[in-house]
């Protein structure tokens, strides 16, 4: 069939991800989540002495970042780590008071997940950029892991993180 993309990539070129479970670091921030604002680009100064400058639209989110590294510096000490990463995310976010009826009870018609803003993209590449230089170099290192964002008492975020290794399609693992 002429124009039809695969559903998937042929495995033989994709080794199969395997976790150093033994490396792994889980960091707990407690917060209310900030999400990473969009991203606009100015220059600055005039002629040879002009120079970008990036700036974030989300005012408040230094506040989160400065939090989401100060608990990654007090769970994890060591350099930053290399190589392929899984990182999966848990948000937790608080209840809005329009949830509980006038005794504190949550109403029937309170939604059981939080499907407003800020959106979870948003929110994971706020804690990707707060994280870049302690736990890992880049996040470009990132190759797979999940996003979850749910309501909760104790509101923030759960960094797992471990580092990967890729399986030897020469040696018939797969």
């Amino acid at each position: 069939m002429r124009g039809v993309w695969p559903l998937a990539p042929p495995r033989a070129h994709m080794p199969t991800p395997r976790p150093l479970a033994d490396r792994g670091v889980t960091v707990e921030v407690r917060g209310l989540p900030k999400p990473a604002g969009s991203k606009r680009v100015f220059l600055v100064g005039k002629g040879a002495e002009r120079r970008p400058v990036v700036t974030d639209t989300c005012r408040k989110g230094g506040d989160w970042r400065a939090t989401v590294q100060h608990a990654i510096a007090a769970a994890y000490q060591g350099a930053p780590m290399e190589g392929a990463l899984e990182v999966s995310l848990h948000f937790t976010m608080p209840r809005p008071r329009g949830h509980f009826n006038k005794r504190g009870e949550l109403r029937a018609s309170a939604p059981a997940f939080p499907t407003t803003r800020p959106d979870r993209s948003k929110l994971c590449r706020a804690v990707e950029d707060a994280a870049t230089g302690l736990l890992w170099r880049d996040d470009a290192q990132i190759i797979c892991g999940s996003t979850t964002k749910g309501y909760g008492a104790r509101v923030g975020v759960v960094i797992l993180c471990r580092p990967l290794l890729a399986a030897d399609p020469r040696k018939g693992e797969a």
